[in-house]
């Protein structure tokens, strides 16, 4: 399982916030080293300067009650016995190693310290110069010293604003990386969008750029190859024209020689005629939502001759966005090869993957079908299969399917049938 993001976008949002978190520890860190720390030294050095006032007479053997509650009254410093002590609240108090260790040091003995806190900070310090008693220290304002909630939450809101900062400026600086992905895969399937505006740092701008010229150079030799592809096409057809009218200028006694010469004008009309399908631009039209299932039905009606059965199971409707003319064209071609290469009944069929996100269309023949190994290699052009399929034709159909189906960002496959036959599945997105 991957856990790191793919995307140059995502990577670089994690690194900002990455980069952030270490920052934000070092402030924390800094702020209580040089700011915390040196106030907590501060706080014990009064209360240890207090402690000693208290005890400058001498230690708990000369501290008489009375004079205890004259200084509690005059100052609020209390000084207590254990028992009592406990019983005004010594027990809910917290001890703190830390400012125990330091109290030691300042009044020159083992002291410990404790702290509780109500309305006010108290402080129960028990001093080496009397081990039985403590004393009780209130202190006001360090409530708001020692309350690190408003630095915490400070620091996670910085932390939040330099993310989200961090985000828009990778999302504008990727906006440019976005319009060329989406440029690429046009272009590899025939569209050809208009230059791409230079904008962005200097690398995405050079990119940009050479996409451009690459873009402008592709579409120029798509136009030179169906200029040339035309021109071809016409000086054919002209001689073969002339033939044909000179065959029908033959004697009756040479009607066997005027059949195979028809037939072979007809062929070579046909493989004329293949040529431009393959080097035609459908994918250059503007694409429309079209119902799958009356797709079907509208090549049926043109494509299924007279004395053929076609078993056709429709499944869920759902238009789709296709090149309407283009993807006719693929589901003609399927039929025709189902016709060709089959005598039973042709089975057609519609389903909707809602998982895989796929509207799925199936035509299926009971001919010889083809060897596994030539499954992938009939789908590239002058390809043709096995003398089990026939041999005819230019070997362009099923690369003219291919072509338009990965234009429409679909797939296609041709698996044989355990019952005898072949089956062509074209699989669009819904989307």
């Amino acid at each position: 399982m991957r856990i790191l993001p793919r995307s140059a976008f995502g990577q670089t949002v994690l690194l900002i916030g990455f980069l952030l978190l270490i920052n934000q520890v070092v402030s924390y860190v800094s702020v209580a080293v040089y700011v915390i720390n040196p106030n907590l030294q501060q706080i014990n050095q009064l209360l240890a300067k207090q402690v000693k006032v208290v005890f400058i007479d001498g230690g708990d053997a000369e501290f008489s009650p009375q004079l205890a509650q004259a200084f509690h009254q005059e100052t609020g410093i209390g000084v207590y016995r254990q028992r009592d002590a406990q019983m005004s609240g010594l027990d809910q108090a917290i001890y703190y190693p830390y400012l125990s260790q330091q109290m030691s040091e300042l009044l020159g003995g083992e002291a410990e310290v404790r702290v509780s806190q109500g309305e006010q900070y108290l402080f129960w310090i028990r001093p080496p110069q009397a081990p039985s008693l403590w004393v009780k220290i209130p202190l006001d304002g360090v409530e708001e010293q020692g309350n690190f909630s408003p630095l915490i939450s400070f620091l996670v809101l910085i932390g939040i604003l330099s993310v989200a900062g961090g985000w828009l400026f990778v999302r504008q600086l990727n906006r440019p990386l976005k319009a060329l992905q989406k440029a690429a895969e046009d272009v590899g399937r025939g569209k050809f969008p208009e230059p791409l505006k230079e904008q962005g740092s200097t690398e995405v701008m050079a990119v940009t750029r050479a996409f451009n010229h690459m873009s402008k150079g592709i579409k120029k030799l798509e136009d030179d190859r169906s200029l040339l592809m035309a021109g071809i096409s016409h000086d054919l057809r002209t001689p073969l024209t002339r033939i044909r009218l000179a065959s029908e200028m033959m004697s009756e006694n040479e009607d066997y020689l005027k059949e195979g010469i028809e037939k072979d004008i007809d062929d070579m009309n046909a493989i004329i005629d293949q040529f431009i399908d393959y080097i035609r631009h459908d994918m250059q039209e503007n694409t429309q939502k079209v119902n799958v299932n009356q797709l079907v039905e509208d090549v049926l009606e043109q494509e299924a001759p007279e004395g053929r059965t076609f078993n056709v199971n429709y499944g869920e409707a759902v238009a789709i966005p296709m090149v309407y003319v283009a993807m006719k064209r693929v589901l003609a071609n399927l039929i025709q090869n189902a016709l060709k290469y089959s005598e039973g009944v042709i089975d057609i069929s519609t389903t909707v993957d809602h998982n895989r996100k796929l509207a799925c269309i199936e035509v299926a023949d009971n001919g010889p079908g083809i060897r596994d190994d030539d499954v992938e290699r009939l789908f590239e052009p002058f390809t043709q299969g096995d003398t089990a399929r026939g041999t005819k034709g230019s070997g362009l159909g099923l690369a003219i399917i291919k072509r338009i189906v990965d234009g429409h960002g679909g797939n296609v496959r041709l698996v044989n049938r355990r019952e005898g036959g072949l089956r062509a599945l074209v699989e669009l997105p819904l989307k």
